[in-house]
């Protein structure tokens, strides 16, 4: 459900005073998400949660659709946000902005962040503009899902190629053309290696929508792409398979959606498996990656589908584990590989627009462990509906699942807040952890450092963003980045929407990035990025 601010507050932008025009996001937002990284200094792409180009169902009828809803909601956002940026008079910000409750103040003492994690507190938190870069402009809506972070480089897809910037000063290092669109990214990298998806050919006046089925490996160090590959249907014919979504794990590469699936090595591109097909008319949805391989794997026919998730060999496809998911379901996700933990719409009692109303924490057997209710409202991760690998801002570490709760009136007369909480994984009950936005501020989880928990506090009208991190044991908040609170760069951080951006934050660097670029908006004037980022120096 779209944010909901007080009369006159823009949604999803806490604070702003009556009568301050409002900002709306879309019901089902496209991105994300920010998941955990495989390995240690990458902090990998998080999946979009509404389908775009290529998505499940394989076919371009579908994906034409999609990418029509996509481009609706789109305009939406950038016509309607248009409205937002005009605040009053000429003042063009100054260091006095809101602190939110629990972040140490920008200009007082800096403590270290908690021993955990590999974060540490920079000597200034305060951050300015590293490079903003302009979004390209299209009549037609086009994917650019993807961001990769590493200790050097930020690598981020574009239309029609993979453009790789030193995060020291900005600078483009590197510039990978791809002769077609972007249609699919991993979340997940190795040390130096990540996988997309990108369409069959260029688009053309003639034919728009080119089938999603090719598979790249980009080397994030040097831009190369080191090798790509389709798959051949499985169920004849000469077409290769369509494509809804790519992960990794370990050295494997796992593309898959409703046309079929497979895997390649990540390193050579070497073929390894592809799903198995049986006489219950069984398949493979998709995959998700990271510390292991897994799958949500569908029996039968509508409306009595059998769903099943499982976890895999991922060199050799052999099924390790699997869990029987409740009657019932059309679809189902993947929120992590290990601990595997999957996510499900039960007789579609998910409530606002979540996408999910349980969760099952499956062990290394099989077998249920706990199942966490979300059906209160009360909780406000995201889940797509179309792919396996979608969930965004539901974070696991220290034997728990941390997310963020809904928002709700705060203290002050306006603007809106939220926690972060946390639910045990053995037992399936929510924890006493809590970390509070603080007034005026709302906050979502990005990923673990060690046992603490990086987040990010979406600021509110007259504020800029903040990256904290969340000791795991206290919960205590450490202040890590405050961004300026100037009207150019305000306006350059919140234009993004906060369940469909990309957020990477990694040594007091921080890149917000969209997955999808559109036509601009006639009535807003302000500049489009398709990333900004800051940094603390």
């Amino acid at each position: 459900m779209a944010p909901q601010g007080q009369p006159g507050a823009p949604a999803g932008q806490p604070g702003a005073p009556a009568g301050q025009a409002a900002y709306g996001y879309p019901q089902e937002p496209y991105g994300y998400p920010q998941p955990q990284p495989v390995t240690t200094p990458m902090y990998a792409a998080q999946s979009p949660a509404v389908p775009g180009p290529g998505g499940a169902g394989g076919g371009n009828d579908v994906r034409t659709q999609l990418m029509i809803v996509g481009a609706a909601l789109l305009a939406i956002v950038l016509i309607v946000g248009g409205g937002f940026w005009y605040v009053s008079g000429d003042d063009k910000g100054s260091d006095k902005q809101p602190v939110a409750d629990g972040s140490a103040s920008p200009g007082g003492d800096k403590p270290q962040a908690g021993g955990g994690g590999s974060e540490k507190v920079p000597a200034k938190t305060k951050s300015k503009t590293l490079v903003n870069v302009p979004m390209p402009v299209s009549d037609d809506i086009i994917q650019i899902p993807g961001s990769w972070l590493t200790d050097t480089t930020y690598v981020k897809s574009d239309a029609g190629k993979v453009v790789g910037y030193n995060v020291t000063d900005g600078a483009k290092k590197w510039e990978t053309p791809l002769g077609a669109n972007i249609c699919g990214a991993s979340r997940f990298s190795s040390e130096d290696k990540t996988a997309i998806l990108f369409d069959e050919a260029p688009v053309t006046a003639e034919k728009k929508y080119q089938p999603c089925n090719q598979v790249g490996v980009i080397d994030l160090n040097t831009g190369k792409l080191l090798w790509k590959a389709s798959a051949k249907s499985q169920t004849g014919g000469d077409k290769p398979v369509t494509f809804a979504e790519v992960t990794v794990s370990g050295q494997t590469v796992a593309a898959g959606g409703l046309s079929g699936g497979a895997a390649w090595n990540l390193t050579d591109g070497k073929p390894l498996w592809s799903p198995k097909t049986d006489a219950d008319n069984c398949e493979d949805l998709g995959y998700a990656g990271g510390p292991a391989l897994a799958v949500i794997r569908r029996c039968g026919q509508s409306p009595n589908y059998s769903m099943s998730a499982q976890t895999l060999d991922p060199v050799t496809g052999a099924q390790k584990a699997s869990y029987k998911l409740p009657a019932g379901l059309d679809f189902a996700q993947i929120v992590s590989s290990k601990p595997l933990i999957a996510a499900a719409n039960v007789n579609r009692t998910a409530k606002n627009a979540t996408g999910v109303s349980d969760l099952f924490v499956v062990d290394d057997g099989g077998q249920l462990k706990a199942r966490i209710p979300l059906t209160s409202g009360n909780y406000s991760p995201k889940c797509g509906a179309t792919e396996v690998e979608t969930c965004v801002h539901m974070i696991v570490g220290n034997g728990r699942l941390y997310l963020p709760t809904e928002e709700h009136k705060g203290t002050s007369d306006y603007g809106r807040t939220n926690e972060i909480v946390s639910f045990d994984l053995e037992t399936g009950k929510q924890t006493t952890d809590r970390a509070d936005a603080g007034d005026r501020f709302t906050m979502i989880p990005l990923r673990m450092d060690g046992s603490n928990l990086i987040a990010y506090k979406i600021p509110p009208y007259d504020g800029g963003g903040q990256i904290v991190s969340i000791d795991g044991k206290t919960m205590k908040e450490t202040l890590l980045m405050q961004n300026p609170a100037t009207k150019e760069s305000q306006r350059a951080e919140t234009q993004y929407v906060p369940y469909a951006a990309e957020y990477r934050y990694h040594d007091g660097r921080l890149f917000i990035a969209r997955d999808n670029v559109s036509s601009k908006s006639s009535v807003n004037t302000d500049p489009y990025y398709t990333f900004v980022s800051f940094t603390t120096g």
